[in-house]
């Protein structure tokens, strides 16, 4: 309920956001002012043309809507470049972007993780079983070797995709990531994608086992060794 209360926003409210966008895309992107000015001066020069060539008043109210319409177009597509730009600095940026996909995207992020930031995010679909890794190529090769041999125990016959984002080789960039989702064939059904949810979750609960030597202050003080473990040392 409070959900929909927040996405209800006037019509001074949506010019309020025009505005901010407008300015910070104005801020970061050096080309915007030129084409947007571009997107408005080219139809109205147009519309003076036919104004002196005596095609009547007509096309006054055309050639605004056209010049509006023409730098929301721009608006759109440079701040979604600034925008996509400054969500590639972001921890995490692959799975906010997937989470206001349309359509039933479900993710979870940050499945696995390193303190140097390295994090695979989980997304399940009728694509199948996605995992989304950010950061080092090095670190994160091992990091989707160990979720996908996890992930192979629940998910039977259902694909299992992994994309490492980024610029470098075999890498997708963040600006292209919902394409790329987008272009994966769908070959679940909704039944399929909630029976293989619920499993998800169910391994997902189970805990796992830290790796390396037990630290000292976790080993149980008052369990003796059975007799005989200690002979021949």
């Amino acid at each position: 309920m409070a959900k929909a209360e927040q996405e209800k926003v006037g019509f001074f409210g949506r010019l309020k956001q025009i505005g901010m966008v407008f300015k910070f895309t104005a801020k970061q992107d050096k080309w915007f002012v030129p084409w947007a000015a571009a997107a408005v001066l080219l139809p109205m020069s147009l519309v003076v043309l036919a104004l002196l060539a005596g095609l009547g008043w007509l096309w006054l109210p055309v050639g605004l809507m056209t010049s509006l319409l023409a730098l929301l177009i721009v608006l759109n597509v440079r701040s979604s470049k600034v925008f996509m730009k400054a969500a590639e600095q972001q921890p995490g940026a692959a799975a906010s972007i997937v989470e206001r996909m349309r359509g039933d995207w479900r993710v979870t992020p940050a499945i696995s993780s390193t303190t140097q930031m390295d994090m695979i995010h989980l997304v399940l679909s009728r694509r199948g079983v996605i995992l989304l890794a950010e950061g080092d190529r090095q670190r994160l090769k091992p990091m989707l070797g160990q979720e996908k041999r996890r992930l192979s125990k629940v998910i039977g016959s259902a694909p299992l995709h992994d994309f490492i984002l980024g610029h470098g080789e075999n890498e997708i960039p963040l600006g292209k990531l919902r394409i790329k989702l987008m272009q994966l064939p769908k070959s679940m059904s909704g039944r399929d994608v909630n029976s293989l949810d619920k499993r998800l979750k169910a391994l997902s609960a189970r805990p796992r086992m830290p790796k390396g030597a037990i630290p000292k202050e976790m080993v149980p003080r008052n369990i003796r060794p059975p007799k005989g473990a200690t002979r021949g040392r």
